[in-house]
C-alpha cells in the first residue's frame, strides 16, 4: 500500500507525482493537443517514474491504445511501448490496475 505521508507537496496541499501508479489518458483533438498528449506528458509520466501510462488515442490511424510500462526516468521515456489498433483487448499488466480490459466497450468496434 502507498505511504501518502512519504509524497505529500511541500506546501502540504497535495501529492507529488511519484504517488501516481497509473494513468490513463484520453488524447484531445487539434495538434497542439495531440502533441501534449503523446510526447510531452508522455516525457513527464516517464521522467516522474509513473509506473503505467495508458493513452486511448481516437486519432491515432484509426484508433489505437498505447500501453507504456518500465518508466526510464533518467531518459524520460520508457521501457515497454505496446501500440494496438482499436479492436483486439489491451490488458494492463501491472499496478493497481492490473487485469484492467480495454476493449471494444471502451473504444468502440475496429475501425478500418
Amino acid at each position: 500500500m502507498l505511504d501518502p505521508e512519504r509524497y505529500v507537496t511541500d506546501d502540504g496541499l497535495g501529492l507529488t507525482a511519484a504517488a501516481v501508479r497509473v494513468i490513463f489518458e484520453v488524447a484531445s483533438p487539434g495538434k497542439r493537443s495531440l502533441e501534449r498528449d503523446r510526447a510531452k506528458k508522455r516525457r513527464e509520466y516517464a521522467r516522474a517514474g509513473i509506473p503505467v501510462y495508458v493513452l486511448v488515442d481516437d486519432y491515432d490511424g484509426q484508433g489505437a491504445v498505447t500501453l507504456f510500462t518500465g518508466p526510464r526516468p533518467d531518459k524520460a521515456d520508457w521501457d515497454d511501448i505496446h501500440r494496438v489498433p482499436y479492436g483486439p483487448d489491451v490488458t494492463i499488466p501491472e499496478g493497481p490496475a492490473k487485469g484492467f480490459v480495454i476493449g471494444e466497450g471502451i473504444t468502440g468496434p475496429r475501425r478500418d
